[in-house]
């Protein structure tokens, strides 16, 4: 028997979900455990463990590999809680890491933001200046060396550094990524004097063009690097102390794992391991319903995250945003904001109710935990409104005060409003759908597509309370929630689901069209680099994926969008269809009639995806049929739930979903309880059973779900 496992690190809760290559599927849920997550990863995989029936070493030693996602590094750089890093530039550049480009007055701020022009102030700087120093050398956009590194200086500068007690440096010198060498010679000096220090390189985390964004992603991957080399090697010692026999992976925010062993490397690009685990669970989840467009949701603990996949593929970029600061690694989009079960409830100066986006968290979490929580949660709420049952969490597991849940909301969102305890309940559980809802527009209708034609899929641990609901918002049609073992472990799921990848990449500006030998040029490097990298990683392969794509704009425009490019030998007719696949996205992205050939098109930076499919990966195993579509053999009582402080309480069936079977057919209002999450199916929908166990909602009558 071998085993697959994912295990998904969430600030409130840790999942982790097993498959084997009979067919099953398990899932477990455990209390996230910081600041030691590895705790609470072996306390998950301990419950599966138990219930497999087998002793947690003999799980681990027949196990192929594990693929982990954290949050860890993703919240140290939110948080600012990063070790003191030193940076090392050309001379004469220094402080293009505090200028900050002009971006740092736009980049991730919304409009009302943009439109306060009064108010902008530059993101807080990414290290002290004393911490930020310079090296003589250049080298010029050709990479032709220029001036010749000066070794004595740098090594003056290296040993202020240390002297400093800085343990970790980034060096990104000036046109790098055209001609590594002085970068290299750098980590030499470094490790001359201290072979101990985490030294990253530009030209090895972000060959590309633009030398701010370039500093910053090498010096935010620095500041995470140590921290998540201690936290991987920690864990992989303690798994191997459990037998564990297989490699540990790690889940990058590209959709795909790498070995433990390389993540620090390049650890910036672990920070959206877990944002995208769901993701890629969707689209493993989608091949086996049919369905290729795909609105994928995951509410945890603290956030509510939406991706996108069209036409059975995740929506990618290239750039993200952390701290108003520029990272350039390849990605899944993935939207997030703070509005998650445990998203604290609170009104602002003008008295109105928000929600989130600061979380209870795991400690002490939502009131009615009975952790010391004080602060009303859309959790609280969930209970109050007799969504979630008072019995608790985790099949009990989990005990729920509603008494605690009630006195929080009073005291600091009824009472001031002037409402009952169940009207602002219901405030806030209305305020969340409202606001998950916008989020979902800005991830569809802002992307240039149309929610009628897309499938929702809603999972974690309070997704399926409200995904009718955000649905109907935006107008999708029908949600599908996994009811089965992986109900709210869905992003585990997809973790375990994932493949190997490798990217390379480099930028190499030209004007459209040119010379196609110079492209096979760069395709050969990188392809060359990509498979090194997945020889690097130690799992065996079933086949070896390599895509190849450009990043083009508009001739003096900052707008780029990536296009694919054919494999195999090039010629003028693939540079051409290239140019093409550019001008189409671009136009689906802007709208009809927003290009301009004739400005020219620009050629920027050369990429290839490497992907080693792994040989198995989870698949929902079928369940049984019903003999009739009435699930009253499924039923387990009633309860007032309330969904509309207008209509109040209304006696609501409540099934157990270990009874319902295929064919199975709900109608709404109902709710449906699993160990691990809660549905609910509004008045005004049904929700009908397939045969995998997932359940779809859909509207009966016009107008949102109610």
């Amino acid at each position: 028997m071998a085993y697959v496992i994912g295990v998904d690190v969430g600030g409130t809760f840790t999942d982790a979900v097993l498959d084997d290559d009979a067919g099953t599927v398990l899932a477990a849920k455990s209390p996230s455990t910081p600041p030691d997550y590895s705790r609470g990863v072996l306390d998950a995989l301990s419950l599966l463990a138990e219930q497999l029936g087998v002793p947690l070493a003999d799980m681990l030693a027949d196990t192929h590999h594990i693929a982990h996602g954290t949050t860890s590094s993703l919240n140290a750089l939110v948080t600012g809680n990063v070790p003191p890093v030193g940076f090392l530039t050309t001379k004469g550049h220094r402080d293009s890491i505090f200028i900050m480009n002009v971006e740092g007055r736009y980049l991730g701020r919304s409009a009302d933001e943009l439109q306060n022009v009064l108010g902008q102030s530059k993101g807080h700087g990414l290290l002290p200046k004393r911490h930020a120093l310079e090296v003589t050398e250049r080298v010029d956009r050709d990479g032709h060396v220029v001036v010749a590194l000066d070794e004595d200086a740098a090594r003056v500068a290296i040993r202020a550094l240390l002297d400093d007690g800085v343990r970790a440096i980034a060096v990104s010198l000036l046109w790098s990524f055209r001609n590594p060498v002085h970068e290299r010679r750098l980590r030499e000096l470094i490790a001359e004097q201290d072979p101990d220090v985490f030294v990253a390189l530009s030209s090895e985390v972000s060959p590309r063009i633009r030398e701010f964004a370039r500093n910053a992603t090498t010096i935010m991957s620095t500041q995470i690097g140590p921290g998540l080399r201690d936290y991987l090697s920690t864990l992989e010692d303690a798994l191997r102390a459990s037998q564990l026999s297989g490699p540990l992976l790690v889940m990058q925010s590209n959709g795909g794992a790498v070995a433990a062993s390389e993540a620090p490397a390049a650890a910036i690009s672990t920070i959206g391991s877990v944002l995208t685990g769901g993701v890629i669970g969707s689209v493993a989840l989608g091949r086996q319903l049919g369905h290729r467009n795909i609105v994928s949701t995951d509410v945890g603990g603290t956030t509510f995250l939406a991706g996108l996949i069209v036409d059975g593929e995740p929506v990618r970029d290239t750039t993200t945003v952390i701290n108003h600061h520029p990272i350039n690694v390849p990605t899944l989009r993935v939207h997030a904001i703070g509005s998650g079960g445990g998203a604290i409830a609170w009104l602002d100066n003008g008295g109105n109710l928000r929600v989130g986006p600061r979380s209870a968290g795991a400690v002490p979490g939502p009131a009615c935990y009975g952790n010391g929580g004080t602060e009303p949660t859309n959790t609280d709420a969930n209970l109050v409104l007799g969504i979630l049952p008072e019995r608790g969490l985790l099949g009990g597991r989990k005990p729920l005060s509603a008494d605690l849940a009630r006195q929080a909301i009073e005291s600091q969102v009824a009472k001031p409003l002037g409402l009952t305890v169940e009207q602002a309940a219901a405030a806030i559980y209305a305020v969340q759908n409202a606001q998950t809802g916008d989020l979902l527009r800005k991830t569809v209708v802002e992307a240039g597509h149309d929610p009628r034609d897309f499938v929702l899929y809603a999972f974690g641990g309070a997704g399926p309370a409200h995904c009718a609901q955000y649905a109907a918002e935006v107008g999708v049609g029908e949600v599908i929630v996994p009811l089965g073992p992986v109900a709210s472990a869905f992003s585990a799921f997809g973790l375990a689901s994932s493949d190997i990848a490798v990217s390379a990449e480099l930028s190499d500006p030209t004007i459209v069209p040119f010379d196609p030998a110079r492209a096979m040029s760069n395709f050969t490097e990188l392809e060359k680099l990509v498979r090194e990298g997945l020889d690097r990683q130690g799992v065996r392969f079933e086949q070896v994926q390599l895509h190849r794509e450009i990043d083009m704009r508009y001739t003096m425009q900052l707008a780029e969008v990536t296009a694919p490019v054919a494999g195999g030998p090039l010629d003028m007719a693939a540079i051409e269809a290239a140019a093409a696949a550019f001008e189409h996205r671009y136009a689906e992205l802007y709208g009809a009639d927003t290009g301009f050939r004739e400005a020219g098109i620009q050629a920027i930076t050369f990429r290839v995806r490497g992907i080693g499919v792994l040989p198995f990966s989870p698949a929902l195993p079928a369940i049984g049929t019903a003999s009739s579509p009435d699930p009253a053999e499924a039923q387990a009582g009633t309860r007032p739930v309330c969904l509309d402080a207008s209509r109040g309480y209304v006696d609501t069936p409540v099934y157990d979903y270990r009874k319902l079977r295929a064919g199975h057919r709900l109608t709404g209002p109902a709710i449906v309880e699993v160990p691990t999450t809660t549905v609910v199916v509004p008045g005004g929908t049904t929700g009908t059973v397939d045969t995998l166990g997932n359940l779809s909602i859909q509207a009966t009558t016009t107008g949102s779900a109610s």
